[in-house]
């Protein structure tokens, strides 16, 4: 008898298949509604002593970078909090502060990263993660990795909110999970920001 992980292996990489082709095809209309979407939600999800977690984009992600830059630029003092990119560190991922015009280096996964010292959880008010699909349990479907949801096996960082990015195309009613998966809170897609049911 095949363990379940295993046969889940080849679902989940034909899934990921196509939700990346698709998340392609939405994101020219999704990606600035989102944008629009997170600002006008900026109040739930940030304090102003503490960090949003937000994430570099790669090809055919949520580019949510481009209202900080915006807002920075044009109305300096509507930006609520400070930033947080992660980064990958010797084998584990972390957050770090993240200001315009702060130096960033490739990570150990060659993303744009900032340097300096790890953050702690208490130190974030929400963390928004790119996704490929994702459904009404929370469960995200990512590129395999299982980044995120290591860093949320510690109980620190399973309190601070977190929510997928993806156009509303990408939800689906349920995706495979596997027992190491760690549910988000809810998602923002173009209609704005979702919080899981209990």
């Amino acid at each position: 008898m095949s363990h379940p992980a295993a046969e889940q292996a080849p679902q989940k990489a034909a899934l990921r298949r196509h939700y990346r082709a698709l998340r392609q095809t939405l994101l020219p209309q999704a990606g600035p509604a989102i944008a629009d979407q997170l600002q006008a939600a900026l109040g739930l999800l940030t304090a102003a002593d503490r960090h949003l977690g937000l994430y570099w984009p790669l090809a055919g992600e949520v580019d949510l970078l481009q209202l900080q830059r915006t807002a920075t630029s044009k109305r300096p003092a509507t930006w609520p909090c400070p930033l947080a990119l992660p980064a990958i560190s010797q084998g584990q991922l972390v957050y770090r502060a993240w200001g315009q015009g702060d130096q960033l280096e490739p990570d150990d996964c060659g993303i744009p990263a900032p340097l300096g010292t790890a953050l702690a959880a208490s130190a974030l008010s929400c963390l928004l993660v790119p996704a490929l699909a994702f459904d009404g349990a929370g469960v995200r479907l990512g590129y395999g990795g299982g980044w995120y949801d290591r860093l949320r096996t510690d109980a620190a960082w399973t309190r601070v909110p977190s929510f997928a990015v993806l156009p509303k195309g990408c939800l689906v009613d349920n995706l495979p999970r596997d027992p190491w998966d760690r549910p988000l809170d809810g998602w923002l897609d173009e209609t704005g920001l979702h919080h899981c049911q209990p």
